[in-house]
């Protein structure tokens, strides 16, 4: 004799999951928590991370990245 099976209701939660930010494509150093990436256009001819910038490009880094890169002179100066 078989019992016959109970099923119990599918309880269906909505959608609540953190959102998960884009992924940003980001040169250098990784950002710490709570900061936001910086767009930097560069002076000179660099490879980071396996990816040649050419002079004239620009890129999203960490702040504490691009404070090093232009305290090294490798950004350009803008005028804000």
């Amino acid at each position: 004799m078989t019992t016959p099976a109970t099923k119990k209701p599918a309880t269906t939660t909505p959608a609540t999951e953190p959102e998960t930010p884009t992924p940003v494509d980001l040169i250098g150093p990784p950002l710490r928590p709570g900061q936001t990436p910086e767009q930097v256009a560069f002076a000179h001819h660099l490879r980071i991370g396996g990816r040649e910038v050419r002079p004239g490009d620009s890129a999203l880094v960490s702040p504490d990245y691009a404070r090093q890169l232009r305290t090294s002179g490798y950004l350009a100066r803008t005028r804000g």
